[in-house]
């Protein structure tokens, strides 16, 4: 569902031109974060296009996403050149602020050195989008190319070791260039760059919030299934759980929730899902299909195979009950996150494939697929779940990938492997939770079963078992993540336990890598 029909009449709008960056829609995010609208357009949207959505939007800036692409490869994305020329303000980042330079005349070309990560930057003109930063400001590049010299009346803002011009303006108009990345929380100033060009340069009024979508997401259901039945694919999480409580607005009793037991769950949670939403009045088909799961994974290794499966897999049990329920339309809990990390969009990179995006069959029995929050963040579904009135625990619990334990499972996937890990995770969240104030802070934390064996003792006597991963991570809204600095005397209850109470595990390590360059998920 696009989130245009939230938008009220002539609301402060900022446009978002995709060039397939990962972070296109974290800038949109973090744009309405401050309570503007903002909206995600294509790359090559026409100055025309722009110019009609005035009629029901008031545009009020641009901003140029980053993307993979090199600005002077044959077939990169360009932008319609009469853009520059309207009277809106232009903010380009990374890819945007090369492709701004390029268009008018400017040098971009290759990097001696490659900038990735965090870095410092020196402002020499702390005006306009930079006003109010310090001198020395850490910010997180992720380039190669850099532009190396600028079109006419243009002039340097700001600049680091290895890039002479790493941020620039229009002597006259309001155009801008960043090449670091605002959006993210790396960048420590981020938000104030943004809100400079949001309020002061474009000079927007706060006046949205995640909230006004969801009668528009009501009124699509509606729309789309008119008299018919849907199904839901429920798997107790938030996202699937704030999308069934919007779907049973829109359908009452015409939409059936079903829940898929693969044998790839936590332990417990089955029976958990079941009884809480048979307690919420949801009608709910529990499936049990671990044997079928299982079946189609033996042997399998590729973890993008693995989630092809599992997709595939998932669609036919949902195709069977559709069809016995004389259920036309799929409702499915999609958010953006899961979209970019499969290379949903134009000129975007595919990460991983989603097993509900990228993992799903390209042939279906249903009418249409329906996915009412495509276009938010896990916080933004948390915050429509609350006024909704979903129960805390649910908009509480930490995401779970689809696929479940499968893709925590390194390298094949057994009922013994399966069970291995299980015992793990319950105990990183059992040691985890009673921490307490430490899981709050945390976005995800749990046990990886690894494909490595290593050599250990116990009981004076030599072990030969699994190595088992933890992850604990921090984030906002899954899009970057920082690795949890849990205390060692945590990790030391977690370690001790597992390796005493799981004999086929002997070694346990701790992952401590940020995303990126890693994924939060192993696989």
């Amino acid at each position: 569902m696009s989130i245009k029909g939230s938008a009220q009449p002539r609301i402060d709008t900022i446009l978002v031109l995709d060039f397939g960056g990962q972070y296109a829609h974290l800038i949109a995010r973090r744009i309405r974060e401050q309570g503007v609208y903002s909206e995600i357009v294509p790359c090559d949207i026409k100055a025309d296009e722009i110019l009609e959505m005035k009629s029901k939007f008031n545009v009020k800036g641009l901003i140029l996403s980053g993307g993979p692409s090199s600005v002077y490869e044959e077939g990169a994305p360009k932008i319609d050149i009469r853009i520059l020329q309207m009277d809106i303000p232009v903010l380009g980042l990374c890819y945007g602020h090369q492709l701004i330079a390029h268009l008018l005349k400017g040098r971009v070309d290759k990097g001696k050195v490659r900038e990735y990560g965090s870095t410092y930057v020196t402002i020499n003109k702390p005006v306009d989008i930079l006003e109010g930063l310090s001198r020395k400001e850490k910010v997180w590049m992720s380039h190669y190319d850099i532009v190396y010299s600028l079109p006419e009346d243009f002039e340097v803002l700001a600049s680091s070791s290895n890039c002479p011009i790493a941020a620039f303006r229009h002597k006259k108009k309001p155009i801008y260039g960043l090449q670091w990345h605002p959006e993210v929380v790396h960048t420590e100033h981020g938000t104030e760059i943004l809100r400079n060009f949001i309020f002061k340069v474009c000079g927007c009024k706060a006046g949205w919030k995640p909230s006004s979508i969801i009668d528009d997401a009501v009124n699509e259901i509606k729309r789309t299934v008119k008299e018919g039945k849907a199904i839901i694919a429920l798997s107790g999480g938030i996202d699937s759980s704030t999308a069934a409580v919007i779907a049973s607005r829109a359908l009452k009793d015409r939409l059936i929730a079903v829940f898929v037991d693969h044998g790839f769950m936590r332990e417990g949670e089955p029976e958990y899902v079941e009884e809480t939403f048979r307690r919420m009045g949801v009608n709910i088909i529990v499936v049990r299909a671990q044997e079928r799961f299982f079946k189609r994974l033996r042997g399998i290794i590729d973890p993008e195979m693995k989630r092809k499966i599992i997709g595939e897999e998932f669609i036919k049990v949902f195709e069977e009950i559709a069809e016995r329920e004389e259920a036309e339309y799929l409702i499915q809990g999609t958010i953006y996150p899961d979209r970019i990390e499969s290379g949903a969009r134009r000129h975007s990179d595919r990460i991983k494939s989603h097993h509900n995006v990228a993992g799903m069959p390209t042939k279906i029995k249903f009418k249409g697929v329906i996915e009412p929050l495509r276009d938010l963040y896990k916080d933004e579904v948390r915050e429509i779940a609350k006024s909704l009135g979903l129960p805390e625990e649910i908009i509480k619990r930490q995401p779970f990938p689809g696929p479940g334990l499968a893709v925590r499972v390194i390298g094949e996937v057994t009922p013994s492997k399966i069970q291995i890990l299980r015992r793990a995770d319950r105990i990183v969240t059992e040691e985890i939770e009673k921490a307490g104030e430490i899981k709050d802070r945390l976005w995800q934390y749990f046990a990886v079963l690894t494909d490595t064996k290593s050599t250990g003792v116990k009981g004076d006597m030599r072990a030969y078992g699994y190595v088992l991963a933890v992850r604990a991570v921090e984030s906002r809204e899954a899009m970057t993540a920082s690795f949890a600095r849990i205390p060692y005397d945590i990790l030391e209850k977690i370690s001790t336990r597992i390796t005493n109470e799981i004999p086929e595990v002997t070694r346990v390590v701790y992952d401590i890598t940020h995303k990126p360059p890693s994924t939060i998920e192993w696989e």
